[in-house]
C-alpha cells in the first residue's frame, strides 16, 4: 500500500473531507475476497493519478464512518472532492471502470 493511505475515524476529516485535491476511498474488511481482489487495483490507480489521494477504510475497526456514508456492502468505493461525495459504486470493478470514475471525479 506504498500510495494508499489508511483513513481513520480520527483522521477521515483531515485526511479527506479537508483535503484539497480529491480523494478516492476503499471501504473494504480483510475477511472480504472482492475486496482483497481490487486492492491491487486501487494500487495501481495510485501510482497513475498524483493529482488524486488514495486510501482505504478498514470497516471493522472504524465503524462511525462507515455508518456515517452508509457503507452496507463492501467493497464500496467513494470519491470526494472539496469534501462532498461525487462518485460511489460498491462491488470489484475493473480498472477501466475505477479509472473513469477518478477521472469524471476530477472534472466536476
Amino acid at each position: 500500500m506504498g500510495n494508499v493511505a489508511e483513513f481513520t475515524d480520527a483522521n477521515f476529516e483531515a485526511d479527506v473531507l479537508n483535503s484539497d485535491t480529491p480523494v478516492l476511498v476503499d471501504f473494504w474488511a480483510t475477511w472480504c475476497g472482492p475486496c482483497r481482489a481490487v486492492a491491487p487495483v486501487i494500487d495501481e490507480l495510485a501510482g497513475e493519478f498524483d493529482d488524486v489521494k488514495f486510501g482505504k477504510v478498514d470497516i471493522d475497526k472504524n465503524r462511525d464512518i462507515a455508518m456515517k456514508y452508509k457503507v452496507e456492502s463492501i467493497p464500496t468505493i467513494v470519491i470526494f472532492k472539496n469534501g462532498e461525495i461525487v462518485q460511489r459504486t460498491m462491488g470489484a470493478h475493473p480498472k477501466s471502470v475505477l479509472a473513469k470514475l477518478v477521472e469524471d471525479a476530477k472534472a466536476e
